[in-house]
């Protein structure tokens, strides 16, 4: 005698979930205490604070400056090996004000090349080394404070910090970046883009923050214009793909990110062109010769952050699967 069994298989929708922290860290750790905990395919919303820890309504929840994350995010599911996809749903400017370095990073400036001080009482107090700006939160444009000579841009925000905790017990502040992400302060982090992260923890501990309204190539004067955000973020796995540094998509483009802590332009350069040739060459099949005239003839090479992270972006319609 037959039994005839049927076997179902469930699976759970995916669900959105709603949190504002309430401590922030200063350290990309696995010893943090978990925020939330979320499965593959869940979308979180979520605000992050300023680089010196003021929020949405301007007030400060930290009590130190340099780059505070919210975190960390507990995926489901997700081990050693795994890649964790975060696709940036929604960036959103919610306050009206934001601040930036004042000087562009160059030594032996000659004084007539010198950025004067600004006004002392016109920053945050104890850093009067930054310029003020303002946000306009309706037609989302930003300008200097004080004018600036006329000075008028777009906001185009985007998140100066994401990363997950690294191998081991290593527990790098936010402001260098390495394989794990980090202060990677690069300006195509932002509103549509997937960013590509190795899993080195189980749960993967998501961290992100460090939110700019606009970031110019290389962050030359050390800030893009800091200011706190609205996120929204969805997550998803990507099993046993052993990732060596971080990646990210667009609608248009395939970017390897190469950054590593003190390290120089070039050798982080070699390291995203190096990551790049990977990409193409091992997962989608290219012949090596047409990956490399590629690179040679239509990437760009970004540099994201005078700090040392680079970026190398090749166009997607010209990479595919078996080229």
């Amino acid at each position: 005698m037959f039994r005839l069994i049927l076997l179902t298989s469930f699976t759970l929708a995916a669900e959105q979930h709603r949190v504002i922290a309430e401590t922030y860290h200063h350290t990309f750790s696995a010893a943090h205490p978990v925020l939330l905990r979320v499965r593959s395919g869940d979308s979180i919303v979520t605000k992050t604070v300023d680089s010196a820890g003021f929020d949405y309504a301007n007030t400060r929840r930290t009590k130190t400056h340099g780059n505070p994350l919210t975190g960390p995010f507990y995926i489901e599911g997700a081990e050693r090996g795994d890649t964790l996809l975060v696709r940036i749903d929604r960036l959103a400017l919610n306050r009206s004000t934001g601040y930036t370095g004042r000087a562009v990073g160059v030594k032996e400036l000659p004084e007539n090349l010198q950025a004067p001080m600004p006004d002392p009482d016109a920053a945050i107090r104890g850093y009067n080394y930054l310029v003020p700006w303002t946000i306009d939160l309706k037609k989302q444009f930003v300008r200097p404070k004080d004018g600036a000579g006329g000075l008028d841009f777009p906001a185009r925000p985007m998140l100066g910090c994401i990363g997950v905790a690294p191998r081991g017990d290593y527990s790098p502040r936010s402001g260098p970046a390495g394989y794990w992400g980090g202060n990677i302060d690069y300006n195509w982090i932002r509103q549509g883009t997937t960013v590509l992260l190795p899993v080195f923890h189980a749960g993967a501990l998501l961290f992100f923050g460090d939110g700019h309204a606009l970031q110019g190539d290389g962050e030359a004067i050390g800030s893009g214009v800091e200011t706190s955000l609205d996120v929204t973020i969805t997550v998803t796995l990507r099993k046993k793909t052993n990732l060596a540094s971080v990646r990210a998509e667009t609608a248009d483009y395939v970017i390897s990110i190469g950054s590593k802590p003190d390290a120089t332009l070039n050798q982080t350069l070699d390291l995203a062109l190096a990551d790049m040739l990977r990409w193409l060459i091992e997962e989608t099949g290219m012949e090596p010769a047409k990956a490399h005239l590629l690179i040679g003839t239509a990437a760009s090479l970004d540099i994201a952050t005078l700090g040392g992270s680079t970026a190398v972006r090749v166009p997607r319609r010209h990479v595919s699967k078996s080229n």
